[in-house]
């Protein structure tokens, strides 16, 4: 009997040393353990825990007590090997950092100023004239002005002795409207005169860089709007090439043969055509007074006249 019981203290001796490495294990650990394998750990311990039992009950295997450690020691090998497995899995998948892209150079256009604009309009004066379809560009550039919101047209005697029109406010657009007070047929000199004239103003105001660039008032650009017969009423058409036949339009016509080799853009704005094509029956269409619905399409048209302007002073053609 005293051999037996010393053999039985020896064996729970070495098992409670065994229990202790495993609680050490345990404890200096950081590995987070799935849930399948901590309910493997959980049987294992608690098959530890009866053979303790039976231990105390005089009930001892020293065989099934080593073959439970061993299961033990297998869980926990069993999930350093899936907290590796994790590790690696997670490793892959994560997303490469990418490096910051530098930032592209700034685009030539954006550096680009709006091009200067002289917009004249030719007509005849005074109000026996006004209103008339032969003056289509002089009511066109009225309501120009009011849509604008610019001040009201001033009499300037440097400008050709036409009537000048600016923005109040600053502005992103640099446009100068001027209308012609001169007959039809002789509108050319005064037209010559305000481009003159604003063409200096630029000029002067223009730094180094505008001079080297052409983007100034060297650079900038006159337009003429005009009527324009056969086309139909409040149709606005914009032609920028040079030497282009005046197509019979007396204005044209004075202002090619003022401004000889100086460059201009032409707006027409549509007036439509009479049935007959006998010639004072055309000058009695042009000259009459227009209808209130012709008007209202006329003075409508200022929009795209607008956007007509829009793509002269940023180059587009």
């Amino acid at each position: 009997m005293g051999k037996l019981r010393a053999k039985r203290r020896a064996a729970e001796r070495r098992h409670e040393e065994e229990d202790l490495e495993l609680d050490d294990r345990a404890t200096t650990s950081e590995i987070a353990v799935p849930i399948s394998t901590i309910s493997t750990f959980s049987r294992s311990a608690t098959s530890i825990t009866e053979i303790d039992d039976d231990r105390n009950n005089n009930n001892i295997n020293t065989s099934n007590d080593d073959e439970t450690l061993a299961v033990s020691v297998e869980a926990l090998t069993v999930v350093d090997s899936a907290q590796q497995s994790k590790n690696k899995t997670d490793k892959e998948s994560k997303p490469a950092v990418p490096r910051s892209l530098p930032s592209p150079p700034p685009s030539p256009m954006a550096a680009a100023r709006a091009v200067p604009l002289l917009i004249c309009s030719v007509g005849n004066p005074g109000s026996t004239y006004a209103n008339t379809l032969h003056s289509a560009g002089h009511t066109v550039l009225k309501k120009l002005a009011e849509r604008l919101e610019y001040q009201p047209y001033q009499k300037s005697r440097p400008h050709g002795s036409g009537l000048v029109s600016k923005s109040l406010a600053p502005s992103d657009a640099d446009w100068t409207l001027w209308q012609s007070t001169s007959l039809m047929n002789v509108s050319g000199k005064g037209v010559k005169g305000a481009h003159d004239t604003w063409a200096r103003e630029k000029l002067s105001g223009e730094s180094a860089e505008d001079k080297e660039t052409g983007r100034g008032g060297g650079g900038g650009k006159l337009v003429i709007v005009h009527d324009e017969l056969e086309k139909p009423l409040g149709e606005v058409t914009l032609n920028v090439r040079q030497g282009a036949s005046a197509k019979g339009h007396n204005g044209l016509k004075s202002i090619l043969m003022s401004l000889r080799e100086t460059p201009f853009v032409r707006i027409g704005v549509g007036i439509g055509r009479p049935v007959s094509r006998d010639r004072n029956d055309v000058a009695d269409y042009v000259l009459r007074k227009m209808k209130p619905e012709e008007q209202a399409k006329i003075e409508g048209s200022v929009e795209m006249v607008i956007a007509k302007l829009r793509e002269l002073e940023r180059g587009d053609t």
